[in-house]
């Protein structure tokens, strides 16, 4: 269930804090109209790593389509398998 919650309610922010969780941030409007997040740094560090991986995953994919694949036979060989 999504927590949404008045900015104003920070005022008792300790009880805001305590209602967030892993993959339940609390969510902060302001005169009515979504403004913020909170969620914990651990979520904020796996969203900038999967923002990481999905940036260098796009890259590798136009390298490919601009330069060629490989074949899974070419990246056996590579490797010594």
């Amino acid at each position: 269930m999504t927590n949404i919650k008045p900015v104003s309610d920070l005022r008792n922010y300790t009880e805001v804090l305590n209602e967030v969780r892993e993959n339940s941030p609390v969510y902060l409007t302001r005169n009515g109209r979504g403004e913020y997040a909170i969620i914990k740094l651990e979520e904020l560090d796996k969203l900038k790593a999967t923002i990481k991986l999905l940036a260098n995953l796009a890259q590798g994919e136009k390298s490919a389509r601009d330069s060629g694949w490989i074949s899974a036979d070419d990246v056996e060989s590579m490797f010594g398998f």
